[in-house]
């Protein structure tokens, strides 16, 4: 798995039928430090993640698995939401989710 942090989304009216509902992210991938590392990647949604989010990810055909039994086509899918990183006494937290039903 890779870390990652949302930065934006996308929205494709016309795409394989299999792809139809599934959220489509851009994520910026990043070293255990947070620093920004390669190129930005689209991936599906299994998580309900937000922009600015840090994620794990994954690629290859391990991404397509969350969507069993359905076959999705996707290279890459945000497999979860990261609260928080210590690496070695450093910690790094994701901006707080909102909570659903409050204002």
């Amino acid at each position: 798995m890779l870390l990652g942090r949302v930065v934006g989304s996308v929205w494709a009216t016309a795409k394989n039928p299999n792809l139809e509902g599934q959220r489509l992210l851009i994520v910026q991938p990043l070293t255990p430090e947070l620093t920004k590392t390669g190129r930005r990647v689209i991936c599906t949604d299994a998580t309900g993640a937000g922009a600015g989010e840090l994620v794990y990810w994954c690629r290859g055909r391990e991404s397509s698995f969350p969507f069993l039994p359905k076959e999705v086509p996707t290279d890459s899918t945000v497999v979860g939401i990261v609260d928080s990183i210590d690496l070695m006494g450093s910690v790094h937290t994701s901006p707080a989710r909102p909570v659903k039903g409050k204002k």
